[in-house]
């Protein structure tokens, strides 16, 4: 299976340089990966793999067949190479005649396991795990294992969208979320909301672009049960592990405080963030804590085709649009134990406020000119920094909304995370077919990653109840 898929006319392009995020993620201080685990409702036909592989997934980004070079200049570019297959698909063979438990417990180390490996670089960035042994969750699992230097969760996910169909009906695409839009004002109130905006825009921007510049280079979070401190756990053990939400019991409370989803969601998280964290140590309940929530920069509604991605004129193209931003995990005071919806509540505040600030753009650009100035790696240097200062990372992704399917496999569940950074934790969420999957990496040891899931499914349970006696007219 030794596949040539450099074509002649290809031979003859100059290579595609490195984007600066490409660099800031694979570099001497930071190699991130994405872990994307496809769920199967049956078990799999692996003589079907290679085929796939070489037909369907190498032909949708030159990235996939290509290494990272340094030309004579010293920039990195992506250098396409002759793939062969066969190092690149694992397929672990555990003990026979085991039960589900039994199996389970095999693929959840199996999974933890392999997040740690670092791909070598003298072959293109991605591996294909096939767990083809039932687990709780699923009759077979294939887990995609990607250097994050290929591109974004945006990008990956586009990419294996694109080898999969609708279920139901092959032929018609996959649909996701929609997203409103709202309605256009009056030009007197326009006028006026614009002018409000701006003001408070002008000052969110100061404050938020302030405070982020201060958590990645001097402040640091307060040492908790799920921060150690400022060492990072870039080569500690790790767990990975994960739990399901009803996207229509969040939609009731979502509804009933007449806020978003995402608000939801972020709330949900960090209240049972905070109860996980007083269980273990209760001074740590008011502690200093903020998650850095990675952020999607393209200005689009959904996925593109992989077609609309690769082209450079589109807006949203292929690659690593992300940046990040701080936001303070609400402290666990007297006044919240009594209110759990105060934490989505001020969730929203936040958020909202974040979005009337232009620190994200100053952030990225910020980066840009540290990148010109001092280098790729020192920019590498200052994301790790920023990264060992907060106390958990979240990530989100929208999936479709109907089942999909890969050859006649039906795709029953779907879940990501980060791997191979210095953080302790991150938290990674992602919507299938009605089902909120919220996947956690934890550091082996040091965080108890059951009662965390214990923690959050509790805050769920608690935040729904506080909701449901909230009647649709009264909300707030």
């Amino acid at each position: 299976m030794y596949i040539n898929t450099t074509m002649e006319h290809q031979k003859e392009e100059q290579a595609e340089p490195v984007s600066p995020v490409g660099h800031y993620f694979n570099s001497s201080v930071l190699c991130i990966y994405i872990i994307g685990v496809l769920e199967f409702e049956v078990p799999i036909d692996d003589s079907q793999t290679f085929t796939l592989l070489k037909d369907v997934f190498l032909p949708i980004n030159p990235r996939f067949s290509s290494i990272m070079v340094q030309d004579k200049n010293g920039e990195k570019r992506w250098k396409q190479v002759d793939v062969n297959l066969k190092d690149h698909v694992s397929m672990p063979v555990f003990p026979e005649g085991k039960t589900v438990e039994t199996y389970d417990k095999y693929f959840h180390d199996y999974l933890s396991s392999i997040a740690m490996e670092q791909l070598p670089q003298c072959r293109p960035l991605w591996k294909i795990h096939i767990v083809n042994y039932p687990t709780r969750d699923a009759s077979s699992t294939v887990i995609f294992k990607l250097h994050h230097a290929l591109g974004d969760g945006y990008s990956l996910m586009g990419a294996l969208l694109s080898c999969l169909r609708r279920a139901d009906d092959p032929s018609l695409p996959l649909s996701f979320p929609s997203v409103k839009q709202s309605k256009p004002e009056s030009f007197t109130k326009s006028f006026g909301r614009r002018f409000s905006w701006m003001l408070s825009s002008a000052f969110n921007t100061v404050s938020d672009f302030g405070w982020s510049v201060l958590k990645s280079s001097i402040i640091s979070d307060d040492k908790t049960p799920i921060r150690p401190g400022d060492e990072g756990a870039d080569f500690q053990p790790i767990s990975i592990s994960n739990m399901s939400f009803s996207i229509d019991h969040i939609k009731d409370i979502k509804s009933r405080l007449g806020v978003t989803i995402n608000d939801v969601i972020t709330g949900i998280v960090f209240y049972g963030t905070r109860l996980y964290m007083q269980d273990m140590e209760s001074k740590s309940k008011t502690s200093h804590s903020t998650a850095l929530v990675l952020l999607n920069t393209r200005n689009i509604k959904g996925y593109q085709s992989i077609d609309d991605m690769l082209n450079s004129k589109a807006e949203g193209p292929w690659g690593n649009k992300i940046t990040f931003l701080h936001v303070p995990i609400p402290k666990l005071n007297e006044s919240k134990i009594s209110n759990p919806l105060q934490f989505i509540l001020e969730s929203h505040n936040t958020i909202k406020r974040k979005k009337q600030s232009l620190a994200v753009a100053l952030t990225g650009t910020l980066l840009d000119i540290e990148g010109r100035v001092r280098g790729q790696e020192a920019v590498a240097r200052h994301i790790r920094g920023t990264l060992t200062r907060s106390s958990a990372v979240i990530s989100n992704l929208v999936g479709p909304i109907q089942q999909m399917s890969l050859t006649n496999h039906p795709v029953k569940g779907l879940y990501f995370t980060l791997a191979g950074g210095p953080e302790s934790l991150v938290i990674s969420i992602m919507s299938y077919m009605g089902v909120l999957r919220v996947a956690f990496k934890t550091e082996k040891g040091f965080i108890d990653e059951q009662k965390l899931k214990s923690c959050m499914q509790s805050a769920f349970e608690i935040i729904l109840q506080a909701a449901m006696q909230i009647s649709q007219e009264t909300k707030h």
